[in-house]
């Protein structure tokens, strides 16, 4: 009787045993106090500031030329000149016109001469006439002669003074049309695409390449619901898709008023720290803007969640805890009610466990 007691103690003892070594294991975090976030997604794509298309204001035929796409071009730059020779013999003749013009004025006016001589005898016949020697309607004929003269003289230096200034604009115009045949950079940027090769005949106004600044844009569309939330100089967080989950500090430095038409998504643009020559216009990503922080009482990770749900394990049971959840950011949750600091969450697998279910906790982390 004694061995019968002692063997049932021991199928006793082995089969406790076995209950708590076929128990299923939990992972779990302890709930604790922290730094609550509320952050705001959006999608981000890089552009270009801007493009332009370079074009020649001046017709003929391409000389030489430095567009390769590709190239990165700096403002100011000689990008192509355009065959200037027929222009500079236009400017070479019409400089030797103007010379012979100012050469011919200088020489002195044919007029000039007609009028002093017909101020001289005006003089003698003003004296004749008061000498009794000629009628007063003499007199006052030769005056009008000398005024005719002076109108003609006058009128010849107004048409010295519009020649002249008509060969100095044509020359201005000429030698700025020349300018224009040397094209250069308006911008710092890169050649986009090649429109015209050197030997190619263009005419005025046709597009020679493509420039696309090296400056560039990141632009986030952050949805209507949480664009309200969002405000300047806000931190952020972007991961760009090319470059796997390397996350990027930014911070917002313009908000758009209005939404995109297509999309009613409004639009914020970004200053990501990162190596400018990495944002390459055309690649993708996502963004979370941070719009609000405090100091939250319980703390859990979101993958404990499920919608608004997560299971805490209590005295060896799983619980299903309904929570209100405060602010919620890419890795952690504020729970507002639900949970208390102190209590065990699992955070791995939570789809394996059910309510009331007997489970060993294995704690692999500890908010602090």
């Amino acid at each position: 009787m004694k061995k019968l007691i002692i063997a049932v103690v021991i199928l006793v003892a082995a089969a406790a045993t076995v209950l708590v070594l076929v128990k299923p294991s939990a992972e779990v975090e302890v709930v604790a106090p922290g730094h609550a976030v509320n952050l705001v997604p959006g999608s981000v794509a890089v552009t270009a500031e801007f493009d332009m298309e370079l074009k020649s204001e001046i017709g003929g035929r391409v000389l030489s030329s430095t567009l390769d796409p590709g190239n990165k071009v700096k403002q100011g730059e000689v990008l192509a000149q355009i065959d200037p020779g027929d222009l500079k013999l236009e400017i070479e003749q019409t400089e030797s016109e103007y010379e012979a013009a100012k050469q011919r004025i200088a020489v002195g006016s044919s007029i000039q001469l007609q009028l002093d001589s017909a101020q001289e005898s005006l003089a003698n016949f003003e004296r004749l006439t008061k000498a009794g020697s000629y009628p007063e309607a003499e007199l006052e004929k030769q005056r009008r002669g000398v005024k005719q003269i002076e109108q003609s003289l006058a009128l010849e230096k107004v048409n010295n003074q519009q020649l002249i200034e008509r060969y100095e604009n044509t020359l201005k115009v000429k030698r700025r049309q020349l300018d224009k045949m040397t094209i250069r950079a308006p911008f710092d940027g890169v050649v986009s695409t090649v429109d015209a090769r050197p030997g190619d005949l263009i005419g005025g106004g046709a597009t020679m390449a493509t420039l696309i600044s090296t400056s560039r844009t990141v632009e986030a569309k952050i949805s209507e619901e949480n664009f309200a939330n969002v405000a300047l100089g806000q931190r952020a967080s972007v991961r760009f898709l090319g470059y796997g989950s390397q996350l990027y500090d930014a911070k917002v430095i313009k908000i758009l008023p209005t939404a995109d038409p297509e999309t009613q998504r409004y639009l914020v643009h970004l200053e990501v720290k990162i190596d400018p020559d990495k944002l390459v216009p055309g690649i993708t990503g996502e963004v979370s803007i941070v719009v609000g922080e405090r100091d939250a009482q319980a703390i859990v990770p979101r993958r404990a969640l499920f919608g608004s749900n997560l299971y805490v394990v209590k005295d060896g049971h799983v619980q299903l805890r309904h929570v209100e959840l405060g602010y919620v950011s890419l890795t952690v949750a504020e729970v507002l009610k639900g949970v208390e600091a102190g209590e065990q969450v699992i955070v791995n697998d939570v789809d394996r466990f059910y309510n009331g279910e007997r489970v060993r906790p294995e704690v692999i982390a500890e908010k602090q």
